[in-house]
């Protein structure tokens, strides 16, 4: 009995109206004044609490101020972090690759590498590559591979048949420039050659392997380098504006030989003046080369 009644005595002063009263001090003017109960002040200030407990946690949670806090990271390091996971294992790998090879070059070098291969899986059978006989060249084998290695290993002949000794059909042609023909061969004007036109410093490039016989200046052409190739062909380079070869210098199919320029009196602008001469005869060498 005596605990209800302190609780319905502690319920009604919860219940019980006051009045706040705001007054001037001096004049005990009243300024202001407030019905309260007890009750509604807890209330107010515990929802005000949990609101204030809710807000802060938050933005806490879901803003930037939880880097500061203890215990959290933020997202660069964390992405650091990952690289550098990623990083290590990756470097875990190639040293436990590096690893492995030297310990196989070791075993090479000792001698107690695995004549076996470790990938064939038990019981596979193994080829006995030591009961293969030995296969014995025969003539026509011996007398093909003595004709091969005697040729010239860089000539750029189809064949070497007689019958095609004496053909200009007979070699393939490196294009020395690659342009725009300005001047076609004409051997009724004289003009025995072609003229390409091509950027400024362009390389011009041997047409085929050969022996550079010429290489000097001249006042109608310029700066002049000839090649005599095999099978008495000879190709000519005119109006350079450097030579890069001189006299007995062996040069090979697109071996740079010169450079592009504008010297001598017949010439009017940057430009390579090309003639091929076969057996004394000057050819036509767009039919032969594409430039």
């Amino acid at each position: 009995m005596a605990d209800d009644k302190k609780k319905r005595t502690l319920l009604s002063r919860l219940k019980s109206r006051f009045r706040l009263v705001v007054m001037n001090e001096e004049t005990f003017e009243e300024k202001a004044s407030f019905r309260l109960r007890p009750l509604n002040v807890f209330v107010t200030f515990g929802l005000g609490a949990i609101l204030l407990i809710i807000l802060t946690s938050f933005i806490i949670a879901f803003t930037g101020l939880r880097e500061y806090i203890p215990g959290y990271a933020d997202l660069k390091t964390q992405r650091r972090v990952l690289y550098l996971v990623q990083k290590t294992d990756s470097m875990e790998a190639q040293l436990a690759s590096r690893d492995e090879y030297i310990e196989n070059i070791r075993k090479v070098i000792d001698g107690t590498f695995a004549k076996q291969n470790p990938d064939l899986k038990s019981g596979a059978p193994v080829s006995a590559y030591d009961t293969i006989h030995k296969l014995h060249k025969s003539v026509e084998d011996s007398l093909l591979r003595q004709e091969i290695e005697s040729q010239d290993q860089f000539s750029l002949a189809v064949n070497d048949n007689s019958s095609l000794s004496n053909s200009i059909s007979s070699f393939l042609f490196f294009p020395p420039l690659k342009g725009t023909l300005t001047n076609r061969f004409d051997p009724i004007t004289k003009h025995f050659g072609i003229d390409i036109v091509s950027n400024a410093n362009e390389p011009i490039k041997a047409t085929l392997d050969g022996t550079v016989v010429l290489a000097n200046f001249t006042s109608e052409t310029g700066w002049v380098i000839g090649i005599q190739h095999s099978n008495n062909l000879f190709s000519f380079y005119k109006h350079n504006s450097a030579l890069l070869k001189k006299v007995g210098d062996f040069v090979k199919a697109g071996d740079v030989v010169a450079v592009i320029g504008n010297s001598g009196e017949l010439s009017e602008g940057p430009h390579l003046h090309f003639e091929l001469w076969f057996n004394g005869t000057a050819l036509d060498p767009k039919k032969y080369i594409a430039f």
